[in-house]
C-alpha cells in the first residue's frame, strides 16, 4: 500500500466485491485505512481484496448482506463496527441496473432496484449513524450520471440514482451541524468487468472516443475522488455531488454540427448567440 493519508480511518464499502466499490476499498485500504468489504452473492472479488490488503499488511473483512433486506443490511452496520472498533467513513457503493422499456417494467423489478439502490442505503447510514456521530464521519453516496441526463429504457434506475442526489443534499444539511459530512459522486462511463460479461461486444476504447475527454473512466479515478472526499481537504464540501464524466453531461449534443454551420453562415470566428 503506498499512502497514509486515512491512516486510522475505518471505512465500510459497501457493493465491493467488483467494480468501482473493490477499487474503492483497496484505495482506502492502500491510504492506511481499514476496510470492510461487501458482497451480495458471489465472495470471489471481494475476498481477493481482502488477501490483497492482508498480503500489505491492512486489516480488512468481507460480509455478505442482501440489499433487498433491511435486516440484512443493519446486520452488516453491525458486524462492520464491531470488526473495526467504530466507523470513520460510509461508501454507500452498492447498486443494481435494469435497462427495459417503460411499458415493460413490472412491480417487482421497480420495488427491487428501490430497495436496493435506495431503501437499503438509507437505513445502512440511518443504522451506522451512532458510530459516525461518535468519529464526526464521512458518508459518499455512489450516484450516476443517469441522475442528470436521459437515457432510453432506464426509466427505475435513473429514479433510484435522483433519489440518491436528493437524498445526499437533504442529509447533508440535517447531520452537517452535528459534525457529519455527506457527499456523492456520480460517475460516467467507467470501464468495468460487470460490462464485459453482460455486452458481448463491449468496446471501451470506441466508447472512450464519444466522451469529451477521449476515453472512458477506470475505478480508480472514482476511487481516488472517494478517497478526497473523505480527507480534510474537502471539509467544506458539503452535499454536492461530484460528477467525474469525462466532460458527458457538459456536451451540447447538437455543437460539432452547429459549429460547422455557424462558420459557414457566419465565417470563422463569430458564433451567434443562442
Amino acid at each position: 500500500m503506498s499512502n497514509n493519508g486515512m491512516k486510522g480511518k475505518r471505512v465500510l464499502v459497501t457493493g465491493s466485491g467488483t467494480g468501482i466499490g473493490r477499487e474503492i476499498g483497496l484505495e482506502f485500504a492502500r491510504e492506511g485505512a481499514s476496510v470492510v468489504f461487501h458482497y451480495a452473492h458471489s465472495e470471489d472479488g471481494a475476498a481477493s481484496a481482502v488477501k490483497e490488503v492482508h498480503q500489505a499488511d491492512g486489516k480488512s473483512a468481507v460480509f455478505k448482506a442482501d440489499f433487498n433486506d433491511v435486516d440484512s443490511v443493519k446486520s452488516l452496520a453491525e458486524r462492520s463496527i464491531e470488526f473495526l472498533g467504530g466507523l470513520d467513513v460510509l461508501v454507500n457503493n452498492a447498486g443494481i441496473t435494469m435497462n427495459l422499456p417503460f411499458e415493460k417494467v413490472t412491480p417487482e423489478q421497480f420495488d427491487t432496484l428501490y430497495n436496493v439502490n435506495i431503501r437499503s442505503m438509507f437505513f445502512l447510514t440511518q443504522a451506522v449513524l451512532p458510530s459516525l456521530l461518535e468519529s464526526k464521519g464521512v458518508v459518499i453516496n455512489l450516484t450516476s450520471v443517469h441522475a442528470f441526463s436521459g437515457s432510453p429504457e432506464h426509466s427505475v434506475y435513473a429514479g433510484t440514482k435522483g433519489a440518491i442526489v436528493a437524498f445526499t443534499r437533504e442529509l447533508s444539511i440535517e447531520l452537517a451541524p452535528r459534525g457529519i459530512r455527506v457527499n456523492a459522486i456520480a460517475p460516467g462511463a467507467v470501464a468495468v468487468e460487470n460490462h464485459f460479461k453482460a455486452i458481448s461486444d463491449y468496446d471501451p476504447e470506441a466508447n472512450g472516443r464519444l466522451i469529451p475527454c477521449g476515453f472512458q473512466g477506470e475505478a480508480l479515478d472514482i476511487a481516488k475522488v472517494a478517497v478526497f472526499l473523505a480527507s480534510e481537504g474537502a471539509r467544506y464540501i458539503v452535499g454536492q455531488t461530484l460528477i467525474a464524466d469525462g466532460g458527458t453531461t457538459s456536451w451540447m449534443s447538437f455543437h460539432d454540427g452547429f459549429r460547422q454551420s455557424s462558420t459557414a453562415r457566419f465565417g470563422r470566428g463569430y458564433v451567434p448567440g443562442l
